[in-house]
């Protein structure tokens, strides 16, 4: 998509010249007849790059690129100046221009700095997405586990990784579907270009469209100028559509397009872009289910589903447990900064012995709270959330014997000791708990969590201590 530029230039000849060359070379181009008619422009619209004369009435350029330097610190500026000094170059590239000119302006050397920047522009925030994915590439190991379940969907990465299928990573929230999606990526044949990953659920369906597939200036209020979006700011990598069974019914059939087009059509643009991109998918939904109730296409699914990878909950691999245990524990003291050597015998039996509906994103939070209120050492049964509440008034509460019903006990017990911790706020206890607020709702329903006259969940003496 082609860049937005200003000039800011009170001789109106030059300033119509300049315009007329850039509009013909594709940009899209707005005028300023002085230094404050450009200032309140800058105010109004996020350009790309200002071209603008050192000497000019109201505000010189020096005032323009302050300006530009203060409230839009990723727009280059290149300075002109019919008042050819080395002292005046040097000053406005020391205040952060990006590059001058000389007047008259010779249009060759003009498009040449222009594409220039441009390129570097492109290429500076290319690099930025590959060092956050350099970072997240020291989190790979995550996905580990000695279980079967784990060798067969790291034999199916290793198979995937070098062909540009689609894949649809299926699990419940919690089980590290992205890290599966990082794994596929990373051994892949577009592991040096940028990995985008996009929660289909977490952005509104407007805000979402603009997002994938990028707009032009005016295409909705607040439109003020043309995006590129993540589609073809991939360049080559892989975008990873997570929560993909919450995509809008309406959105749908615009990615079906993408996937088999390679082209997307930004919001109101008259003209698709071409695309190379890799999608992976994933989800918590059952899609086949969805397709059936209509609220999913089903072209879309089958598209998406050339290739299923499927997450066991942690609850049915627990021999993954004790190994994913000393891996958080590893990284969570490199992030607080804490030496803890592990969870001693008895409480990775307790660990082992815990139905885990949040997966592993549940025993994170499980082992980061104990490494805060613990010894600083080794995590003890005394320091998990279940043997504190077990404990309290030095006494065991009576346990049931049936399976179902034990699990029951745990899980409403969980989500109150949760609800505790956030001081009654739903929202964020089902963020915690890896829930929707409706599911949340549902769960304090069936297991008969009452509320209070105020709307929080009346909690039971040992929790509200």
């Amino acid at each position: 998509m082609s860049s937005t530029i200003l000039i800011a230039e009170d001789e109106e000849l030059a300033r119509k010249n300049i315009s007329l060359f850039l509009r013909q070379e594709g940009f899209r181009v707005e005028e300023a007849f002085d230094g404050k008619a450009a200032i309140e422009a800058i105010n109004k619209t996020d350009f790309d790059l200002v071209i603008t004369d050192l000497k000019m009435p109201n505000a010189d350029g020096l005032a323009v690129l302050n300006h530009v330097r203060e409230i839009s610190p990723s727009t280059f500026v290149i300075v002109t100046t019919a008042y050819a000094s080395v002292e005046s170059a040097v000053e406005a590239l020391r205040l952060g221009a990006q590059d001058y000119i000389l007047k008259p302006v010779l249009f060759d050397d003009l498009s040449r700095k222009i594409h220039r920047l441009m390129e570097y522009k492109n290429l500076a925030w290319e690099i930025q997405m590959l060092r956050r994915e350099l970072d997240r590439r020291l989190d790979l190991s995550e996905f580990v586990g000695h279980s079967s379940a784990i060798r067969e969907i790291l034999g199916l990465t290793e198979k995937v990784a070098g062909a540009d299928s689609t894949v649809l990573i299926t699990g419940e929230s919690g089980v590290g579907k992205e890290v599966v999606a990082r794994l596929i990526h990373s051994k892949g044949s577009r592991r040096d270009k940028m990995f985008l990953p996009v929660n289909c659920s977490a952005i509104p369906d407007n805000l979402l469209e603009s997002q994938l597939f990028g707009h032009v200036k005016g295409a909705f209020t607040g439109a003020l100028s043309s995006q590129e979006g993540l589609f073809q700011r991939a360049r080559g990598g892989t975008i990873f559509l997570d929560e993909i069974g919450d995509l809008s019914i309406s959105l749908q059939p615009k990615l079906l397009r993408a996937i088999e087009t390679k082209e997307v059509l930004p919001v109101g643009a008259g003209q698709p872009a071409r695309v190379d991109v890799r999608v992976l998918a994933a989800t918590h939904r059952d899609l086949m289910k969805a397709c059936e109730q209509e609220k999913f296409r089903e072209d879309l699914f089958y598209r998406l589903n050339v290739i299923n990878i499927h997450i066991p909950p942690l609850r049915e691999r627990r021999e993954d447990i004790a190994p994913l245990v000393d891996f958080l524990i590893c990284r969570n003291n490199a992030a607080m900064k804490k030496a803890y050597k592990g969870a001693d015998s008895a409480a990775i039996r307790t660990l082992m012995s815990l139905p885990w509906k949040g997966n592993i994103r549940e025993l994170d939070n499980v082992l980061e709270r104990a490494m805060i209120l613990g010894n600083g050492e080794w995590i003890r049964v005394e320091d998990l959330p279940r043997a504190a509440d077990d404990t309290d008034n030095g006494t065991v509460p009576a346990r049931p014997h049936g399976l179902k019903s034990a699990l029951k006990a745990y899980e409403k017990m969980h989500i109150e000791y949760v609800l505790k911790e956030t001081g009654g706020n739903r929202g964020e206890a089902a963020q915690l708990l890896g829930l929707s607020r409706s599911s949340l709702y549902r769960k304090l329903e069936s297991l008969g969590i009452e509320k209070n006259d105020n709307g929080a969940p009346s909690l039971p003496h040992s929790l509200a201590k």
